[in-house]
């Protein structure tokens, strides 16, 4: 059992399928990752039973075995570059060897890594990966961390016949994105893709050309590329009636240029109480004050000008939540959709009808 490759053909896969590896496991086997290689070509896979990531490589010679995934990765970041490596089963070890460099390193029994068993595909979709990546980044900072309600520890991807659609939420915001599809799934479906899958499918996924492919069945999603298979399981539970949380109208629509306000909330966020992040808007004639108190005494106060006319509003709101929201727009001005001090605030984009966020607001 040996292969013989270069330091890049195998150190980039192996970046991928590290990200998976959980350094402290209770089972030692899932701190390794599988290498097989055969004429077809070579694989690397990584797991930690709940997502896991194939990644392809080239190179010459047969091999099956398990390796220590971050010793392993170490290692090729350490060697020169170009360099060429020797990758050899012997006994209960393998041997890898490149130029004047020889590692040994403890291998663990192929049988005993674990492989997500999947059931039949029931929708498949092809779409661009710049365009899901764009769909991930515009909603997944939403998504709450260990929250009680578990389904909301997650992303919810819903399948329709002509649009992909993206929905985040922790409670006290909320992220909503479409992406038009020319050709849709079978029906409408709905599957809550946990925390960490989400982050690994957004860090896998380049912003290129190229197609990513789809695969939903009742508990797993996959998502593949030409380089990459990924592989997670699904959230079961239902997801919250999120229409329930859109304000069905709004009285004052503001337009803002997003930069100015973005360095604004960053400003005045540095004297906002670190446990809370409070800050307080005040809309008047044409201007728009942010203030921003700690409990130190001390107050930060921002003003920008706005196009506004209508009667006074002072309302609060987590300057976090709004500062993520922003920042997540990438049109030249945005559009703030209030009524009144206790109900929710829009952000929209004018050239941009597919995407929305919410934020709650927040007594001071």
């Amino acid at each position: 059992m040996q292969i013989n490759l270069k330091r890049e053909d195998l150190l980039k896969p192996l970046s991928c399928v590290a990200g998976v590896v959980e350094r402290r496991q209770t089972l030692p086997i899932l701190s390794y990752v599988l290498l097989r290689q055969a004429d077809g070509g070579g694989t690397l896979t990584g797991t930690d039973l709940e997502v896991e990531v194939v990644a392809g490589f080239k190179a010459s010679g047969k091999a099956e075995m398990t390796l220590p995934a971050r010793k392993l990765l170490d290692i090729c970041r350490a060697l020169p570059a170009e360099a060429m490596l020797e990758i050899k089963k012997e006994g209960e070890k393998a041997v890898i060897k490149a130029g004047r460099s020889r590692y040994t390193l403890l291998t663990l029994p192929v049988t005993d890594f674990p492989n997500i068993e999947t059931s039949q595909w029931e929708q498949s979709l092809s779409i661009p990966q710049k365009d899901f990546k764009r769909l991930l980044d515009l909603t997944q900072f939403c998504m709450a961390q260990q929250d009680v309600r578990y389904y909301l520890n997650g992303l919810l991807l819903e399948f329709g016949a002509n649009r992909l659609r993206a929905v985040a939420t922790d409670g006290h915001r909320m992220a909503l994105s479409d992406l038009e599809l020319k050709k849709g799934g079978k029906g409408e479906r709905q599957a809550i893709v946990p925390r960490k899958g989400i982050h690994e499918i957004s860090r896998l996924l380049e912003d290129g050309e190229g197609t990513v492919e789809l695969l939903l069945s009742p508990n797993h999603l996959r998502v593949q590329t030409q380089q990459l298979t990924f592989t997670s399981k699904l959230i079961d539970g239902r997801y919250p009636d999120y229409n329930k949380v859109i304000p069905a109208a709004q009285t004052k629509q503001i337009k803002i240029e997003r930069g100015a306000l973005r360095e604004t909330l960053s400003r005045a966020a540095i004297l906002s109480n670190e446990k809370y992040r409070g800050v307080r808007l005040n809309l008047e004639e044409k201007t728009m004050k942010i203030t921003a108190h700690n409990p130190e005494q001390e107050e930060a106060q921002e003003e920008i000008a706005i196009d506004y006319s209508g009667e006074p509003l002072e309302i609060g709101f987590n300057v976090s939540y709004l500062i993520d929201a922003v920042s997540a727009h990438a049109a030249e001005h945005i559009i703030l959709g209030l009524s009144d001090s206790n109900s929710s605030c829009t952000i929209t984009a004018p050239d941009d009808k597919h995407t929305k966020f919410i934020v709650m607001p927040m007594r001071l």
